[in-house]
């Protein structure tokens, strides 16, 4: 039986960054492949919300782009910014409100591909979350936004699990649903990371709150937003050319956003 210690995942960068950071390749090309079919002119300057450790806008800098990132939790961009600095790139990521925040000059694209979205509580949140990325694009940019939908038509995705091993580290995540509430649009989600090292094994545990969108209550919320036409969906496959029709089954989706 592990020991068990109740906290914030993502007060453990070192722990989330193993296990979400080892797929990072197959977004990054998905995003290239984006900014080159769905842009309008050179995609240079790219920004993350809820960028976390900046597992994907360290990549986006190695990769020759001017990269910066916002997120909610102190720890992660202190690791964030270490990691771009350690590499000779700026430190570039700030703590912020993904739904109230401006920056200092405009952006060819912005991305935010899994799911921290879904951590907005409200219509009034994700509604500004929108309306700050289109202010921060400049016209002809794109912002590709992932997230689950909740299907109307069968069984929605109850449990995830993800492993990952660095030397001698070794993460297990899990992820479940503890409730979800349609009418007040809530999936109560429980997670936890089994962390194993040569000295100790231990189990941090965690739940969060995520709000819930119908693919219609999404297409709502997006019609809301003048500045932006919607000019592709995908899924978590993260492949450029394999363009999907939402139904009400769907659940895994990637929207290309264009600034008009």
């Amino acid at each position: 039986m592990l020991e068990t210690v109740k906290g914030n995942l993502y007060d453990y960068p070192k722990y989330y960054d193993l296990v979400y950071g080892s797929d990072w390749k197959a977004e990054v090309d998905f995003l290239e492949a984006c900014f080159e079919r769905f842009a309008r002119g050179t995609v240079k300057r790219v920004f993350e919300p809820a960028c976390g450790t900046g597992r994907l806008m360290y990549r986006m800098a190695q990769a020759g782009y001017e990269a910066s990132g916002l997120d909610l939790n102190p720890k992660a961009v202190a690791f964030c910014n270490e990691r771009m600095e350690r590499h000779r790139f700026a430190p570039s990521a700030f703590v912020g409100d993904m739904s109230d925040f401006t920056l200092p000059r405009k952006v060819d694209a912005a991305f935010n591909t899994i799911n921290s979205f879904r951590h907005l509580s409200s219509e009034k949140q994700a509604l500004g979350h929108l309306q700050c990325v289109a202010k921060c694009l400049r016209k002809g940019g794109i912002y590709v936004l992932g997230l689950h939908l909740t299907p109307t038509t069968g069984a929605p995705l109850e449990t995830e699990s993800w492993a990952a091993r660095r030397g001698n580290l070794s993460v297990l995540s899990r992820l479940w649903v503890v409730g979800r509430d349609r009418r007040r649009r809530e999936e109560r989600v429980g997670m936890s990371f089994d962390v194993y090292t040569p000295s100790r094994q231990f189990r941090i545990e965690d739940e969060s709150c995520f709000r819930m969108y119908t693919a219609a209550q999404m297409d709502a919320l997006l019609r809301q937003v003048d500045e932006f036409e919607l000019t592709s969906v995908h899924d978590f496959g993260y492949d450029a050319d394999e363009v999907v029709e939402i139904d009400s089954r769907t659940e895994d989706v990637v929207y290309v956003l264009r600034r008009k």
